[in-house]
């Protein structure tokens, strides 16, 4: 993540994944015209399950999701790769590091050794949580250096905090994504262009972050929640997106949006289904 942000929201539990899950599968059956319901065919309990629950979070799209995200972040498509990849990238954020890019000053690599220390007390990285404390919100290194590159890349041979840094990221950036471009009557391409942004730009209200971007969508560009066309509407985004990165230098090059996502909205793969070909700073990629 590469934007300080001023708070996140919870991640989806089971039990309310499984309430909304009654819920649209409720108004699924609803819509079944009485004489399907009273011995005409009608599509199965299991049909609609699979209906209301498609999206970024089916297993397939979610890798094809970090596939993207990577190539952007790391100019590879193997984001599994990354967990132990670490380095200052220069944009004022200290310590860039692992499969989202978590960063030393804007939180959430604090939150993520929060999580791994209170799972394993004593993991080669608790001993800088003084620091990480310290330098949130700034650029410094003070307290990490010289050791902790080495120990992040210590502590990424570990299951344990390979398995943090995935639960940061779906608390964090994923399941906002999803739930919200759920929310908004977005599919599976609408969701990545969300969590692209969430993972960029951080989660937050001001004009930077994700909260805010998606405000500045103007009004008249409506959800498709709202009955607005999903095309349109993700377009609109993607423009307020471009004005937001283009104010800061260090995301001025707005590749991953112009020869990415634009790419497949114009071809209207709202599934995000392959093959997908795109471009990130030049270089291309294929999902087959």
């Amino acid at each position: 993540m590469h934007h300080p942000h001023t708070g996140t929201a919870r991640r989806t539990t089971r039990s309310a994944r499984s309430a909304a899950l009654v819920v649209a599968l409720g108004l699924a059956l609803a819509t079944v015209p009485f004489t399907a319901l009273a011995g005409a065919p009608a599509p199965s309990a299991v049909h609609l399950v699979e209906a209301v629950t498609s999206g970024l979070d089916d297993p397939v799209k979610k890798d094809i999701a970090m596939r993207l995200v990577s190539s952007a972040e790391n100019s590879t498509l193997d984001w599994e790769a990354q967990y132990d990849y670490i380095e200052d990238i220069g944009d004022g954020r200290g310590y860039t590091a692992g499969i989202v890019g978590f960063c030393s000053g804007t939180g959430d690599m604090l939150k993520l050794v929060e999580l791994y220390t209170a799972r394993e007390p004593g993991n080669v990285l608790a001993k800088y949580l003084p620091a990480l404390r310290e330098v949130d919100g700034t650029a410094s290194h003070a307290g990490l250096d010289p050791g902790f590159p080495r120990d992040w890349a210590r502590a990424a041979s570990e299951a344990g905090f390979r398995q943090a840094q995935r639960d940061e990221r779906d608390r964090v950036y994923f399941d906002p994504a999803v739930r919200q471009g759920t929310a908004d009557g977005l599919g599976t391409l609408g969701q990545f262009i969300y969590y692209d942004a969430l993972v960029m730009h951080g989660p937050g209200d001001d004009g930077q972050s994700f909260g805010g971007i998606r405000r500045a969508v103007p009004a008249a560009t409506r959800p498709p929640s709202r009955g607005g066309d999903e095309v349109a509407y993700l377009g609109a985004f993607l423009d307020a997106r471009v004005r937001a990165m283009k104010r800061e230098e260090a995301h001025s090059d707005t590749s991953r949006v112009d020869t990415a996502q634009r790419v497949f909205l114009r071809n209207r793969n709202l599934d995000l289904d392959p093959p997908l070909d795109w471009k990130v700073y030049g270089d291309s990629f294929h999902i087959g």
